[in-house]
């Protein structure tokens, strides 16, 4: 079973940039998109063979998700159930018969850290959401997280410590994450390989330099560890300040 996972930063612009000729191309089972950027009805994205699910973030032109996947599955939800995490379509979760599916697009902490304290409260509901999930049957998450883990995971880690995105703050919740019995897979697979990322900035020829942060992931149920089978970035594929996650899993 094929996995894709993409950060359109705005569908309809990527969409102008290639996106249909990398999802056709990638054929996946299921495939998650974060940014998503619109409200209902302001694109007829023709995915043939897939169902589709969305989730629209109150604010227009910000955050959103969906997946599209080739089989059905037996129940969708949206958001965590919290009032006040569920209000910017944020995140989406599919039930099938051996697991859940949970994309995310996870908040930024934003520029001198203003959404810090907001990142904090959501990264422990939404953990306490992925546990009571897991406590069912085992689960796979996957998105933006908006955190570099390790200093393997970004180009410029000294300079980076306490911006948004690399503060010990955050990186200790995805820790945390990862000890209560989830598995990130691309270093599952790869647990020393540099100098591979999914978002670059826009400025200073980011992408031109790789200079970059591996801040998009798939992460398992720790009782899923027998079924991995790989785990790519496809850092060659434009239409985005970031690329397309994989994983293969056989499920």
């Amino acid at each position: 079973m094929k996995l894709i996972s993409w950060n359109v930063n705005g569908l309809r612009a990527c969409v102008g940039k290639g996106f249909m000729d990398f999802f056709k191309e990638a054929d996946a089972d299921i495939f998650c998109v974060q940014e998503t950027k619109l409200q209902a009805g302001q694109i007829d994205l023709k995915t043939e063979g897939y169902y589709q699910f969305w989730n629209y973030a109150e604010k227009k032109g910000y955050s959103g998700t969906a997946i599209f996947t080739k089989e059905q599955p037996l129940s969708q939800s949206y958001g965590i159930n919290i009032p006040e995490h569920d209000s910017e379509g944020r995140v989406i979760t599919l039930e099938y018969p051996k697991f859940y599916i949970v994309t995310v697009y996870t908040p930024n902490s934003q520029n001198e850290l203003l959404r810090l304290p907001y990142r904090m409260e959501w990264e422990d509901a939404f953990l306490d959401y992925l546990k009571k999930l897991e406590s069912k049957k085992p689960v796979i998450f996957c998105g933006d997280l908006n955190v570099a883990h390790k200093e393997i995971d970004l180009k410029n880690p000294k300079t980076n410590r306490k911006n948004a995105g690399f503060t010990d703050e955050e990186r200790e919740k995805f820790s945390k994450l990862l000890d209560s019995g989830f598995i990130d897979t691309f270093r599952y697979f790869y647990p020393d390989l540099e100098g591979v990322y999914s978002w670059w900035s826009y400025r200073f020829s980011a992408r031109a330099k790789n200079a970059g942060w591996r801040i998009d992931y798939f992460c398992v149920s720790k009782s899923l560890e027998p079924n991995l089978k790989d785990a790519k970035i496809h850092t060659q594929v434009m239409g985005s300040d970031h690329c397309p996650v994989e994983l293969t899993i056989d499920l």
